[in-house]
């Protein structure tokens, strides 16, 4: 998570970290209706308008649609049909904090990309193919830095009333920022990611203001599983456990989808969808690899990553430095993006299938991290600094 504090308010400006804000919708006004399975869509959309509800969209990928309810009669009528297996809030996310863009650089090497040795790993595999979903705010698509690299996006946000799919350009900068950590070009200008070859794709899920619902979050998951999308970055979350959430990311995972997820910026427990077991949750460390004081902690920690003053890629074709565990997912995207495209061994091939898994994938990360803290797994770096070199050998 970045120091956005994701916890269902607003970030930090001085950390720009986005966070899932959770702020139920106690009266009238979005929810994620769960059904059972037994009813086909049509009856679905029956019962949704029966008690005058409005569909938003499908959420398929768990079996839920996202409504508008008139009223919390509407809600508790719903909640008694023998059809519905649940009703979670849409919970509102948000990111902020946005500092004044950089003029733009010459290329340099960022501090993070080269304290995950990805510039060692290079010579092996720049992460060439690999298809990275940047679930956000949006990617600048005119970025020159990042330009060569987008393949494609999607946009879910409503905008001026309506939602236009193709309008999932960054205009909040967020998305931009960690689209950069993983994969700005190698060229002349501004910065490199940690994977310079791999393929981005903007799934846009909050506004300019860094604001969304979860329900976008849900589809953008969706999108990704639709897509072949092998790597996503969730540089957001939520300090509310919501099933939909957690059945979404699941059902991603099932899909073959490495899941990377921000731990959060509390310094205190870690957030989802980082804290699911399904997702690589990242915590974030300075460049004396010492934990960052805001960076959550706890049992689901997996790697740590450079996550303190980061310079990358920003929306209107600049750069800026930013701070959060937000910065520090990203690292761990990138350096997923570049194992997929290395030969499994036998050491790592759970299943013996000669394919990368995403628990394969975490594994090898994890094994050949760089331990921190405490000798083995410690709450604060998890497994240890991600080392995009040796995890690639």
């Amino acid at each position: 998570m970045k120091k956005y504090i994701f916890s269902l308010a607003v970030v930090s400006a001085i950390f720009g970290l986005a966070l899932l804000t959770a702020q139920a919708n106690d009266t009238p006004g979005r929810k994620i209706i769960v059904f059972s399975g037994a009813l086909n869509q049509t009856a679905q959309d029956e019962i949704i308008a029966r008690v005058g509800g409005t569909k938003l969209k499908n959420l398929d990928i768990i079996g839920a649609k996202s409504v508008w309810l008139p009223s919390k009669a509407s809600e508790k009528a719903l909640a008694h049909h023998p059809g519905i297996l649940r009703i979670d809030d849409d919970i509102l996310v948000s990111v902020a904090g946005k500092p004044g863009p950089a003029p733009q650089p010459s290329e340099s090497l960022p501090w993070g990309i080269d304290q995950i040795d990805a510039e060692l790993a290079w010579s092996t595999t720049t992460g060439s193919g690999i298809k990275v979903g940047i679930i956000d705010t949006g990617i600048d698509k005119f970025h020159p830095d990042l330009i060569d690299n987008i393949k494609g996006g999607i946009n879910f946000v409503i905008q001026k009333g309506i939602v236009s799919p193709t309008q999932w350009n960054d205009d909040n900068g967020h998305g931009t920022h960690v689209a950069g950590t993983v994969a700005a070009v190698n060229n002349t200008i501004g910065v490199i990611g940690a994977a310079p070859q791999s393929n981005l794709y903007a799934i846009k899920v909050l506004n300019k203001r860094g604001s969304g619902y979860l329900s976008d979050v849900i589809a953008g998951i969706q999108w990704a599983t639709a897509n072949g999308i092998q790597v996503i970055n969730m540089s957001l979350g939520t300090s509310s456990n919501i099933q939909s959430f957690h059945d979404a990311v699941i059902a991603a995972k099932n899909a073959g989808i490495i899941v990377v997820a921000a731990a959060g910026n509390s310094g205190g427990s870690v957030n989802y969808p980082a804290a699911y077991p399904e997702a690589i949750a990242v915590s974030a460390i300075d460049n004396a690899e010492t934990i960052a004081y805001w960076s959550s902690r706890g049992p689901e920690v997996d790697l740590a990553a450079p996550g303190v003053s980061i310079y990358s890629t920003y929306k209107g074709s600049s750069y800026a430095t930013l701070s959060g565990t937000s910065m520090a997912s990203p690292h761990v995207a990138g350096a997923a993006a570049l194992v997929l495209t290395t030969p499994i061994s036998s050491a790592y091939d759970a299943n013996s299938n000669g394919l990368w898994e995403p628990s394969e994938v975490q594994n090898k990360l994890q094994t050949t991290a760089k331990d921190l803290g405490g000798s083995g797994y410690d709450l604060l770096y998890g497994w240890g600094l991600v080392d995009a070199a040796a995890a690639v050998r």
